[in-house]
């Protein structure tokens, strides 16, 4: 349990971000724009590659790929559950009338579309923590060849 409360930390740090950005762009009324959720990305990259970072100075010697590539991947699932259950919360509760914004700003047809929506939410969300955290632990693996050339 004490391997993965930082990266639990992490992924609650960065849906929280994620969640006061897309209230931010509701107070503009710029939420139903789906090209202003490319920046979720940018939100959660920041997110999984500091909990990398981190872990890797917590656990120093102990740090290898697997250890990194769990933390990075723990990071990204709790921001995206939190965020996706956030956002069907949002959608369902708090404006009723932003999927039917949503629909008529890029869709023809409002038939299940809430569950399309929450489903490709959380479908990016895992998505980009797969891909974000496998090109951060490029940069944070050790290398074999230096292992070879202290022996």
């Amino acid at each position: 349990m004490k391997q993965i409360a930082l990266p639990i930390r992490f992924g609650i740090a960065t849906s929280g971000s994620l969640i006061a950005y897309f209230l931010v762009l509701s107070l503009f009324g710029l939420h139903t724009n789906v090209f202003f959720s490319l920046f979720n990305g940018v939100i959660t990259g920041f997110g999984i590659y500091e909990a990398i970072k981190y872990f890797r100075l917590q656990e120093k010697h102990n740090f290898n790929y697997g250890v990194g590539f769990k933390a990075g991947m723990v990071t990204g699932v709790v921001a995206t559950l939190i965020f996706t259950f956030f956002f069907a919360f949002y959608a369902t509760e708090i404006n009723t009338d932003f999927l039917k914004e949503l629909s008529t700003s890029w869709f023809n047809n409002f038939k299940n579309f809430e569950g399309i929506v929450f489903f490709t939410v959380a479908i990016m969300g895992f998505a980009t923590t797969v891909v974000l955290t496998l090109t951060f632990m490029q940069l944070f693996k050790t290398p074999k060849n230096l292992k070879k050339k202290s022996d």
